[in-house]
């Protein structure tokens, strides 16, 4: 390779360094005390790491396999790194070679193909960086041999190599954090062993065709292989994941924190039983914060805990038991999961390895700009990040007290149970504390300068919280007429001149919040909490928390304000719902959370179908306007010509976001899984009122008995898609069983791991009368679908323009022969009157 091309590659590479860290401005490292080998200086050498004159060689005709790939260095020059805690971490290859990896079903195979137009990938590449912390260097040492111009290479790779070094630093950190030295006075030994169970590998490649991508293999993590690569578009960045896949069936280490592929960290070996944090908000930036973690240890061995917090937030100090301890702040990785979500990565090293069974207190102090002004009288905390540290969606108790000036109104999770005034502040201070009622999964707070209207829903206080107006950059009216309705459930659109009021609407908002907790709670089983609090927001997100939702100021226009926008009528409904939406997240994603990120569709989805379901009984005809428009966006297409629904299934969770579908992740999230309710509801009961057991608009349904036992069974748990289904199952009408067999295992390969929308059409249809019945034969055919899909067909006889269901058959597959009996004379049959499968108008 000439000259010129060595110098473009380097420049890709530092480009892409970059964007991926910036962490040496930003590094904080605390230690305390002295020892051999301190947190400190092994992280600062991981992240900061060189290459070694020493070990610098020729390579050929090498090869090696981890987990799912393979990687061939057919000719060139390697070089590897300096040794950090006596070990080699890293390589940097230039030369000749290839990488394999195969996902090992259609789902990442499918979507390794939507990013490098090839189910597998199999590529060709020119250099390569290695991260890891096995035994690589000793694996390739048969195939080395010397090198000339080693000073060259070194001069030439190594800028981009200490870059580089900065993104893997803190996953190998929790690996050699085992050779730590220990803090005098501990009676615990050091294991100076290396846990044999881990293994990381990381990859990052200039490929031929491809460009720069990544591969990583990390036993640790709950998905083990993942390939994909960071792009930026129109100032965005995104983290493109072409696969990620575990190796077994067996459930991995929920330690990890793999935000790359969106997984959040899990209670996994350490568990946050309660939080008890106290809180100073000084308006309109600062927050700064004491919190104290009781953790209780169910699998020893680790020195090293990692925690999330906003990247707004800087950790002052740590004590663990009262005792000074080190720890971490690193930065997340432009374009991750954790990075989108707002938040970095704390690490806290204990003086000791853990201890199974072992429980401790752990002091957190920290302080930062965290909150926005946005005007109107409304705060909020930066880009939606965590305020306090924690380990993802674990249910915890929360006792948490906010000291904040007076003439703000702040509204928390849980029950105010106290509440006092510091006239010696200036200015004078609010002090309240807030107490959960039970284990919830994460706590909030707002504040603003707010009025309250309070609405009853039973015995349930619903308490709205609005501000007399909205943030300055609420949006104005568009400058043309034209509107292309949004994608998801904000409608994309501008506000009319005039500004809207929310105090004059919050009466109205709140009572429709107290209405969707007196259905839901019929449906459902009881509301969770005491009250529930629904506090203005400004942007046009909104979010739903324990007991409090926070309620984006486009919930709060009014019948004339909405008029005045450039909205057509189902971006309206759409904007009615949001409030029903937040407050089936009480239920959906608050009482019962999702296991890991291919789960996570379940509570969006679910939380929307619950919110339709009540539109239903209102209007139906509206109902159905909402579920062609969450259907048709499904079928736009980017710029490349790819229809959205080929962005993924549900299972793909926030992999769906990416620079092909940046609407992939709420389109087909709350949309598709939207639909995968309304099919599901919709067969269980078409089947049971063919059996004759219940009427038809029935509450007991089968579909809202299932959801009463899912309550019941999961309350306080995390659950998955599996364990959703299974339930829905102990429901399932026996006509409703596939091949005889009471599962939904079809339903879950076709519909909810699938991408297709089928169009339907009936072939072939013959009549025969007998003695008091007529005999109907004919075909099903299921186009624009995989040969493999099942789809549960509803037939309808329309008689005096009146559909009336008959029957359903499983179609299967293209064509699929069927014969049943339906009212004597009849001539008219129609498939799907009432619109209950997911299936293409035209």
């Amino acid at each position: 390779m000439e000259k010129s091309a060595y110098s473009v590659i380097v420049l890709l590479w530092m480009a892409m360094a970059h964007c991926w860290g910036q962490q040496t401005s930003s590094l904080a490292v605390r230690s305390e005390g002295q020892g051999a080998l301190t947190a400190q200086n092994l992280y600062v050498q991981l992240s900061s790491v060189g290459l070694d004159r020493a070990r610098i060689y020729r390579i050929r005709d090498a090869s090696f396999n981890r987990a799912a790939f393979h990687i061939t260095l057919d000719d060139g020059t390697i070089a590897f790194t300096e040794d950090v805690a006596g070990h080699v971490t890293g390589a940097i290859f230039e030369g000749d070679g290839e990488v394999l990896l195969v996902p090992p079903n259609n789902v990442e195979r499918s979507s390794m193909a939507l990013f490098t137009k090839s189910a597998i990938l199999e590529e060709r590449f020119v250099t390569a960086f290695f991260r890891f912390n096995d035994d690589t260097f000793s694996e390739l040492q048969p195939f080395l041999r010397g090198a000339e111009n080693g000073d060259d290479f070194l001069a030439q790779w190594n800028p981009a190599l200490k870059r580089f070094a900065e993104g893997d630093a803190l996953r190998l950190f929790m690996t050699f954090s085992r050779l730590l030295s220990v803090t005098s006075g501990s009676t615990s030994p050091v294991d100076t062993r290396l846990d044999p169970d881990d293994h990381f590998l990381h990859a990052r490649m200039q490929g031929r065709k491809l460009g720069i991508f990544d591969i990583y293999n990390d036993s640790q993590a709950p998905e083990q292989v993942w390939a994909g690569r960071l792009e930026l578009q129109e100032g965005i960045s995104f983290y493109n994941v072409w696969t990620s896949f575990s190796l077994s069936r067996q459930e991995k280490n929920q330690d990890a924190v793999a935000s790359i592929t969106g997984e959040e960290g899990k209670a996994g070996s350490i568990e946050i039983t309660d939080f008890k944090i106290r809180s100073e908000v000084k308006p309109p930036t600062t927050l700064s914060s004491t919190a104290i973690l009781h953790l209780e240890v169910k699998q020893g061995g680790a020195r090293a805990v990692l925690f999330e917090l906003s990247r707004f937030l800087q950790v002052k100090s740590v004590e663990a038991d009262g005792h000074a301890v080190e720890f971490i702040n690193n930065p997340a990785l432009e374009g991750t999961q954790l990075a989108r979500r707002g938040n970095d990565t704390v690490a806290v090293i204990f003086p000791a390895p853990l201890r199974t069974g072992e429980k401790l207190d752990l002091k957190v102090t920290y302080a930062g700009e965290v909150l926005s002004e946005a005007g109107g009288g409304l705060l909020y905390v930066g880009a939606r990040g965590t305020w306090y540290p924690n380990r993802g969606l674990a249910m915890s108790n929360y006792d948490v007290e906010f000291k904040y000036p007076a003439g703000w109104t702040l509204v928390a999770t849980g029950k105010r149970v106290a509440a006092s005034g510091d006239m010696t502040s200036t200015p004078p201070a609010k002090i309240e504390r807030w107490v959960s009622e039970r284990p919830i999964p994460l706590a909030g707070f707002n504040l603003g300068k707010y009025s309250r209207v309070t609405t009853k829903a039973g015995d349930v206080s619903v308490e709205t919280y609005a501000a007399a107006g909205v943030e300055r950059n609420f949006p104005k009216p568009p400058t043309s007429q034209e509107h292309e309705p949004g994608a998801g459930r904000f409608p994309n659109i501008g506000v009319h001149d005039a500004t809207p009021a929310p105090t004059q609407t919050a009466e109205a908002v709140g009572e429709r919040a107290a209405n969707a907790v007196d259905t839901f709670a019929r449906d459902f089983g009881p509301y969770p909490y005491a009250s529930l609090s629904l506090t203005q927001m400004p942007g046009p997100v909104s979010q739903g928390w324990p007991g409090l939702i926070f309620l984006s100021s486009w919930a709060f226009l009014n019948n004339s304000e909405k008029s005045a926008l450039h909205m057509d009528e189902i971006d309206r409904v759409l904007s009615d719902l949001v409030v029903v939406h937040e407050t089936a997240h009480e239920w959906w994603g608050d009482l019962l959370g999702w296991s890991r990120y291919r789960d996570q569709w379940w509570v969006e989805a679910l939380a929307n179908y619950s919110s339709l379901m009540l539109l239903e009984k209102e209007d139906p005809t509206k109902f159905r306007s909402v579920m062609d428009r969450l259907r048709d966006n499904l079928l736009v297409k980017n710029k490349d010509g790819e229809p959205l629904m080929d962005a993924g299934p549900v299972t793909l969770g926030t992999r769906l976001f990416s620079s092909k579908f940046p609407a992939g992740y709420e389109a087909i999230s709350y949309g598709r899984g939207t639909w995968l309710f309304h099919m599901l509801r919709y067969m269980m009961l078409e089947a049971e009122i063919q059996a004759g057991s219940k009427a038809k608009g029935s509450t007991e349904e089968p579909f809202v008995r299932a959801l009463k036992v899912l309550r019941e069974r999961y309350q306080g748990k995390s659950i998955s898609t599996r364990d959703l289904l299974r339930t829905f199952e102990e429901q399932l009408p026996r006509s409703a069983w596939y091949e005889g067999k009471n599962s939904l295992d079809w339903f879950y390969e076709g519909w909810v791991n699938g991408t297709s929308i089928p169009k339907f059409e009936l072939q072939n249809l013959k009549y025969l009368d007998k003695p008091g019945v007529t005999v109907l034969s004919g075909i099903i055919v299921q186009k624009s679908a995989p040969k493999e899909l099942v789809t549960f067909v509803p037939l309808y006889v329309v008689k005096n323009g009146k559909p009336t269901l008959v029957g359903r058959v499983f179609a299967e597959g293209p064509e699929t022969p069927f014969r049943i009996n339906i009212p004597l004379g009849a001539r008219k049959v129609v498939m799907d009157a009432e619109g209950t499968i997911l299936a293409r108008a035209h």
